[in-house]
């Protein structure tokens, strides 16, 4: 059975003249997440968490360092974050989140890693995440550094989803649902509470209405089902994601040398 690493070289822990030197040739993973309701059985740390988890992880695999994670997310939506009808959620506008990215990458961008990856763990995040890192011109402002950035889910192969979850709803309706709700248990089951909760009709994707009542678009906030969602699932899914990761790094290390060397 693989073990997860939770204890890694942090960003954080180092001192100002270490800096350089531990970065340089290094992988720098930045966990990105949000904090948002997540139904009544899951906390609203759970895009943050997961997040978090899959960065130590690579962290480990890499002999890389763990920068600091962004806890807070853009704005949730209702068709896919359940909004902000339900209270404990907490957000950035689109323009404060993608500034708040690329000042951060710009001071990042004068220690030089090797690499730098971005985790995501929030769905509003990606488009924005993307933006940010596009905006920044990366071929100047990162010259010697490649640069990957995910959503965890997006690792997940359609074969797997086919054979494990045959009525999966999408992604964008999969919040709270049967795979955060099971990474969760596996990750962090000690803040699991025991309610399950369905709903019968997850929203269409790419598709935004008002007025929409809060218990139309979900139930308790819960966008999908949650019927199903165990610890063992939660261990598969996280290392079939992590499988996906090391075949992510592999092949995008040779069209980053090639690129560097026509510029």
């Amino acid at each position: 059975m693989r073990q997860r690493a939770t204890n890694v070289r942090a960003y954080g822990d180092l001192t100002s003249p270490e800096t350089p030197a531990a970065l340089s040739g290094a992988t720098l993973v930045w966990p990105v997440g949000g904090l948002e309701q997540h139904g009544p059985h899951l906390p609203l740390s759970v895009d943050y968490d997961i997040a978090d988890a899959f960065a130590r992880q690579l962290v480990a695999d890499t002999d890389g360092v763990l920068f600091p994670g962004q806890p807070l997310s853009a704005r949730s939506l209702p068709q896919s974050g359940g909004g902000l009808r339900f209270p404990g959620t907490v957000h950035i506008d689109g323009g404060t989140f993608i500034d708040y990215v690329a000042q951060c990458l710009r001071g990042l961008a004068r220690l030089a890693p090797a690499r730098l990856v971005v985790v995501n763990g929030h769905y509003e995040n990606e488009a924005l995440l993307f933006e940010a890192i596009d905006g920044l011109d990366p071929a100047r402002t990162f010259p010697t550094t490649e640069i990957v950035a995910f959503s965890w889910w997006s690792l997940v192969e359609e074969e797997w989803l086919r054979k494990r979850l045959p009525r999966f709803p999408g992604w964008h309706a999969e919040h709270a649902g049967v795979t955060e709700t099971s990474l969760m248990m596996y990750l962090r089951p000690e803040v699991v509470r025991p309610t399950r909760v369905d709903h019968p009709t997850p929203p269409a994707a790419g598709v935004y209405r008002h007025p929409v009542g809060a218990d139309r678009m979900s139930t308790q906030g819960v966008l999908t089902t949650t019927s199903g969602a165990d610890g063992d699932l939660g261990e598969e899914l996280f290392w079939h994601v992590m499988d996906g990761v090391a075949r992510t790094l592999a092949d995008g290390a040779s069209p980053r040398t090639e690129q560097g060397a026509s510029e």
